[in-house]
């Protein structure tokens, strides 16, 4: 809610793009959606179409989740074959402008910093930030974040959950890591005591793995309302905007959750 911060970098390169990218729509038959495929629930790799699991364009595996399942529903309403462009979340917001995909449905949250070089659509998932801990551990009855004092925190690479570890007093701050899966491994080694992350993936995380617990904050982090929601990412001046909020108002917040509760039930088990 994914939630995440795109680097100056990216950033940069997107607001130089913008003028060739404004205003972009596909006029093929195809809506080619970019996501990480690594980000149980909202999105993951396996190697079935098992469970309405989508090919992998250029590849032999599958994508599957709840951003998968919410691109189905909006490549219908638009009346278009869905193609999974996997792609590194930092390679997303180039993607899009360079017109390799036509939109990112990756968790992603409409900040502020991002809205200045994409546009995006209404919201189609809200969630809370956690922290993934082991279980019996020190830290797995902690309500507050200063309950985390010295311990050895960290969260995912170019994403705001790696920025609110600065709001943990005496906290010691690791290094991000490039996606969960490396986060999970780091976590089981105890190579750190927890990693930040948002509800959905913190049941994910302890629905995959017996040894995980999650810490739901009684006095957590300070965010904004668009940090911990998530919402399709399009190129400046996009006419789909209007068309994709359109199918997202058609879908419940009943349905919505359901989606959630089958995509946390059908990720793949843990190495």
């Amino acid at each position: 809610m994914k939630r995440r911060v795109i680097g100056l970098v990216i950033i940069t390169v997107m607001a130089m793009m913008a003028v060739v990218g404004c205003g972009k729509k596909d006029s093929g038959n195809t809506f080619k959606v970019g996501l990480e495929a690594d980000y149980p629930p909202f999105n993951w790799t396996q190697i079935n179409d098992s469970n309405g699991a989508v090919p992998i364009d250029g590849a032999k595996e599958y994508a599957g989740g709840y951003d998968v399942e919410i691109a189905k529903k909006i490549a219908e309403g638009l009346g278009k074959e869905l193609v999974i462009v996997k792609t590194e979340w930092a390679g997303l917001g180039p993607a899009l402008i360079s017109g390799k995909i036509d939109a990112i449905i990756a968790g992603m949250s409409p900040t502020e910093e991002r809205k200045e070089s994409i546009d995006f659509t209404d919201n189609y998932y809200e969630s809370d930030l956690v922290m993934v801990v082991k279980k019996g551990g020190a830290y797995e009855n902690a309500t507050k974040l200063s309950d985390f004092a010295g311990a050895k925190i960290t969260a995912q690479l170019s994403t705001f959950h790696y920025t609110v570890i600065d709001q943990i007093e005496g906290v010691i701050k690791e290094t991000a890591m490039n996606d969960f899966t490396a986060m999970r491994v780091a976590l089981e080694s105890g190579a750190i005591d927890g990693y930040v992350s948002e509800r959905p993936e913190g049941i994910s995380a302890t629905t995959a793995n017996d040894n995980f617990a999650m810490v739901i904050f009684e006095d957590g982090f300070k965010t904004s309302p668009d940090d911990t929601a998530v919402a399709v990412g399009l190129v400046k001046g996009s006419e789909l905007v209007d068309d994709i909020n359109e199918i997202l108002a058609g879908i419940s917040e009943k349905e919505r959750i359901r989606i959630m509760d089958e995509a946390i039930k059908n990720q793949p088990s843990a190495e």
